[in-house]
Order: structure tokens, then sequence, then C-alpha cells
């Protein structure tokens, strides 16, 4: 595995926000820079580069399970899941798990938002319940938690809303690669540096090659679902890090994720969604009393990049709408989000666990 140290010198732990770039990505999108012609064009160069855009295709559609068409390339999961809400949500009522990323929850601000427990599942009954007589209906729901990387109980959903007709579409940006997904007959959105590979490229999984109402027109790129220039470079670099992602053992990663829980508990953290399952990378701590962005603060200076919630969010660090969802009061904004990436080592995750139980000690006193 390559070094975990970045230039700064600091250890990251931070792989939610975004994965360090995978060797085998950063060479697939510098071939795909090497690449002269638009993949749009006729002649020889053109088609070349058609030819590099097309398997990257049908390498993405194929782990999860599905046929080249159904792949449609974008600038990445944020405005996937903004297509498939314009898409798949005129003209029917929206629904909205609580602790969906603010990509799903400001794309469709007039949904009805769908509680969950304290545990950070959705309630499926009360889902049943509300799609009974709602007439055509669009259901968002994440795969996994950004914030908490509790799993989504998504083969009840499905079958919910198979039962009532409803379209499920699917946030997969921090499961893709990490936990096996083979689920049919819903959308699914994914995002390239959640993987390993460059950021500025992402892609909407459709259930069926099938035609959609395109948020960007452009030039008729993508079948005329999606407008603009493909990003080959980061398309390239992203079907290269799913790859990687899909074949990587997840188990020693996980088995360093217990390690800092353990840390953690020791000095009387609290560990989100702990009872449930979760991603094999991803701790949402509680340190209570101790508000987050002390936490981050002295973390930082100990050289430990670890967030707060989601990296989307201009920076800010504020109380956690995902862990209020779940019940937490003073706990949502007293909560760090410890991710660990692809390439992590033993060595950085003892002195992460060092450095946490001396600034809770610390800090609690």
């Amino acid at each position: 595995m390559t070094a975990l140290k970045t230039v700064s010198g600091t250890t990251y732990l931070d792989a939610n926000a975004t994965e360090p770039l995978r060797p085998c990505a950063k060479e697939a999108a510098l071939e795909g820079m090497m690449l002269s012609g638009n993949p749009s064009s006729v002649h020889a160069e053109g088609r070349e580069a058609r030819r590099f855009l097309e398997d990257a295709r049908s390498r993405v559609a194929a782990g999860f399970g599905r046929i080249s068409g159904t792949c449609v390339f974008t600038s990445g999961a944020t405005e996937a899941d903004a297509m498939a809400v314009h898409a798949f949500g005129r003209e029917r009522r929206i629904f909205v798990g609580s602790t969906e990323h603010d990509a799903i929850l400001r794309a469709a601000p007039e949904a009805e938002i769908l509680p969950v427990n304290r545990d950070g599942i959705l309630d499926v009954e009360h889902l049943r319940a509300r799609l009974q007589d709602t007439g055509p209906a669009l259901v968002c729901v994440m795969s996994a938690n950004n914030e908490t990387g509790v799993l989504s109980p998504l083969e009840d959903v499905l079958a919910v809303c198979r039962d009532s007709g409803a379209h499920v579409h699917v946030d997969a940006v921090q499961s893709a690669g990490r936990v096996p997904f083979a689920l049919g007959g819903c959308s699914v959105a994914v995002s390239g540096h959640k993987m390993g590979g460059p950021k500025g490229a992402g892609a909407l999984l459709l259930a069926e090659d099938e035609p959609m109402d395109a948020l960007v027109a452009g030039g008729g790129q993508e079948r005329g679902r999606r407008g603009g220039t493909q990003a080959l470079p980061a398309i390239l670099g992203m079907a290269a890090a799913f790859d990687a992602a899909r074949a990587q053992d997840w188990a020693p990663v996980q088995r360093l994720q217990d390690r800092v829980e353990t840390a953690a508990k020791n000095v009387g953290a609290r560990v989100a969604g702990e009872a449930v399952a979760r991603l094999p990378n991803t701790s949402c701590l509680i340190l209570d009393g101790v508000a987050a962005q002390v936490q981050l603060m002295a973390l930082d200076l100990a050289g430990f990049c670890v967030s707060a919630g989601s990296a989307c969010s201009s920076g800010k660090v504020s109380s956690s709408h995902v862990l209020r969802a779940m019940g937490e009061t003073e706990g949502a904004s007293q909560a760090i989000r410890v991710s660990l990436p692809w390439n992590v080592q033993e060595a950085q995750v003892e002195a992460f666990c060092e450095a946490y139980e001396a600034m809770a000690r610390r800090l609690r006193k």
C-alpha cells in the first residue's frame, strides 16, 4: 500500500469526504488526458476516445449488474441525484429519508420527509402507510449514510415501493465499491472521487436502458440524457477506481474501524448507529460535552484529518441533521466522523487512537 501521509505531514482519516487517489485511477486518468479526440467526433481520434469512454461505461454498469446503456456519466453524484429528482420526480409525490444527503434534500425541497429510528434506519412501515393511495411517487433513500455509515434496508424499501408502483432512487455514493450492491429496479447515483478516482466524474445508473428528460440538454451527449462533453480523464479514473474498490478486501479496514471505536468508548464516547450494519470504514463518535469544532481543532493540531458531518457544507461545522433525525440533541453538535481510507495503515490508526484518548481525557475534565 502507498503511504498515507500527506505533503503537510498529517494523517488523512476523512475518506467519506474524498478517498485518496488510487494509483490505478491516476494511471487511467493520465491515459485519458493523452487522448486528443472528443468522444462525439466521428474521425479516428474521436472514435478512439469513444472506445475508451464506452469501455468505462460498461465497467461501471457491470459493477451494479446492469448493461452499458443504463449508465449516464455526470460531473458527480450531486448532479446525478438532481437528474434523478428532475426526471423521476415530475408529477410524482416525492418522499425523502430524514438522514439523506443535502444533494437530495435540496433537489427536492417539496418532499415529504420520512422518519428514521434511533439507529438511523428508515421506518419502512411508515413508508408503506404513506404510499397507500398517494398515486405516482418517487422515494429517495441512500444506501449508506455518509456521516454514520449506517446501511439502509434497501431490499425492504424496494419491496414496499414495488407493491405501490413507486420509483426508487438510491444515493450509493458511500457504499459503491465498499459493500456489495446488486439490486435492480431502481436508479443509482455514484461519485468517482468517493471510490478513489479523480474529482469531477460521477454517474446515474438507470433501472433500464431508457430515455429520460435531461436536466442539462446541451449538445445531446449521453444519448440525449445529459449534455456536455464528457470529462474523459476523470471518467476513466472513476472506472479504474471502482474496479479496484470492488476487488479490495475491506475486512482489514473494518478491524481498524473496530479499534477506533473501542478506543473511543474507552474514554466515554458513543458510536452512532453502533447496533446496526454499517460501512466497514465509518465511525461517528459522539463525545458528550465537547463541541465537534473543538475536537476537530485539537485533532488537527495533533496531525489528524477528520471531519464533522458532511464535507459538502462550505467548510462550516454545524449541528448534524442526521444525528438530530436519530433523536440526538446536544450530541448532534458533539460528534466527529472518522472514515478510514482504502490505504489506511495500522500504525496511523494506533496513533489516532492515542491522540483521541488524550484529547478526550483533557477536554472532558
